[in-house]
């Protein structure tokens, strides 16, 4: 039988495979509330102030949306494996192993985040362009994007780093370092959008100046934490005769997983050119409804991220009733707080939209998305915490097939015959139907899958 995991001796509170599930699940979820509500703020914030602007700089920010989640999602990939990996070999008492894939796992993205960034310039007009941008439009749109990809390492390296942290039980640390980074940005972003103190207006480069400079803190922050923790090797051995190991070990869970992260935004550009075919309005409301309803879902996206430790080191310590367990308490709040987002939004549908923009087209369309697309957020949130379940114990191709299904399968067809037969309303309505339909066939294929074969094989391992 595999052995117990071992609290680090850091951090008495780094053993998630006895106490209360409940308990830990409230612990480790709430502080990453506010980290990710730090996250998510940097592109609000942004939202925000550059509508201010007006509606031109509005609609040009909303095209940046699909590609800078696109990436984010992407080395978001990284991180998961990352806690999946570490959180694993911490439930197997393997705390030797855990500082190398942590060091290595950094060297790694740092890697990615250098080919991105020139992969990122090179391509940067043909694919805006090819998201329905106009040349006006994509002038605006490069002096935001051409900052953001020279500090796109920046952005890379603390969802490493975090996701380190956290497969210890630690969350607290983290999210205190999203934050900080999130207080810089919202300090910096009207500064150097408007200009003030002696700092000229910048405008678009302003908001990207914020968000790289602000994440540059986060990522010194995180390297910090992480030697204080004990989680990274000394410079005068990185061991790099296993780094092969290691990657083998990241890459086998980040592609698949960063692949299928990656769908989301990719779908979501091509809805963005189907609504570029609709007008600038449409555009500019889809930037600001995603926005807003990435922030509504905080809680959830924390409480996925809370739980994934959880699963990994009860699934590497062989107690699969423990990690069902973690299961039931997350899809059962999800529920329920889906439900109340969705009748929050319907109702404040109109003065919410009114925060982003006076123009009554973008409200009318945004206030026409709260009143379709909500409906059906109960359903597409089952998909996205059963893709987090998969990721944690280590099967991200499941979550991939998921994906495949409900973004590429689906919503793409869907929402091109919905824009075709009934305009933007075909297109959100589209959306709508497929989170529906989705929802339920991937949550009651994964919980028979789940109960019935994954939890009784690995009991039977454990035992034998």
């Amino acid at each position: 039988m595999k052995p117990t995991a071992k609290p680090s001796p850091r951090d008495p509170k780094g053993n998630l495979t006895e106490g209360s599930v409940r308990d830990h699940l409230v612990r480790l979820s709430v502080p990453m509330i506010w980290g990710i509500a730090a996250i998510i703020s940097f592109q609000l914030v942004d939202t925000y102030f550059i509508a201010k602007l007006g509606k031109t700089e509005l609609t040009a920010i909303s095209f940046t949306f699909p590609v800078t989640y696109f990436i984010f999602s992407f080395t978001m990939g990284f991180g998961i494996a990352m806690a999946s990996v570490a959180s694993r070999m911490i439930g197997e008492g393997r705390h030797e192993d855990v500082k190398r894939v942590s060091t290595h796992g950094l060297l790694l993205v740092a890697l990615v985040a250098g080919l991105v960034t020139i992969v990122g310039l090179w391509l940067h007009d043909p694919v805006f362009a090819a998201l329905g941008a106009t040349p006006e439009t994509i002038v605006l749109i490069r002096e935001y994007m051409i900052i953001w990809f020279a500090g796109n390492a920046f952005v890379t390296l603390p969802l490493v780093g975090n996701a380190a942290i956290r497969a210890t039980g630690d969350t607290f640390s983290p999210a205190m370092i999203m934050c900080l980074a999130a207080g810089i940005n919202v300090i910096l972003d009207p500064l150097l959008i408007f200009g003030g103190l002696g700092i000229p207006a910048m405008g678009m480069q302003g908001a990207a100046l914020a968000t790289v400079f602000g994440n540059s803190c986060a990522m010194l922050a995180g390297l910090y934490i992480m030697t204080q923790k004990d989680l990274l090797l000394p410079l005068s051995n990185l061991h790099f005769d296993k780094f092969k190991d290691s990657m083998r070990r990241l890459l086998v869970i980040a592609l698949p997983v960063g692949l299928t992260n990656g769908i989301g935004p990719l779908v979501n550009g091509a809805i963005v050119g189907m609504l570029a075919l609709q007008g600038e309005a449409a555009v500019a409301a889809f930037g600001v409804a995603t926005r807003v309803e990435a922030f509504a879902f905080i809680i959830l996206m924390a409480l996925s991220i809370g739980m994934a430790p959880i699963i990994g080191q009860n699934w590497g310590a062989g107690k699969p009733a423990r990690a069902l367990e973690a299961i039931r308490l997350t899809l059962s709040f999800n529920i329920v707080w889906s439900v109340s987002i969705a009748i929050m939004l319907m109702i404040f549908a109109r003065p919410i939209a009114a925060l982003f923009s006076s123009d009554e087209d973008i409200i009318g369309l945004t206030v026409l998305f709260f009143w379709l697309v909500p409906i059906s957020y109960v359903f597409s949130n089952l998909v996205n915490g059963w893709c987090s379940v998969f990721n944690a114990i280590g099967k991200p191709q499941r979550s991939f097939s998921m994906i495949i299904l409900k973004m590429i399968v689906l919503t793409l067809p869907c929402a091109w015959i919905g824009g075709m037969l009934m305009g933007t309303y075909g297109i959100f309505l589209a959306i709508a139907a497929v989170n529906t339909a989705c929802g339920l066939a991937v949550h009651f294929w994964s919980w028979n899958t789940f109960t019935r074969r994954d939890s009784v094989l690995l009991a039977s391992r454990a035992a034998a």
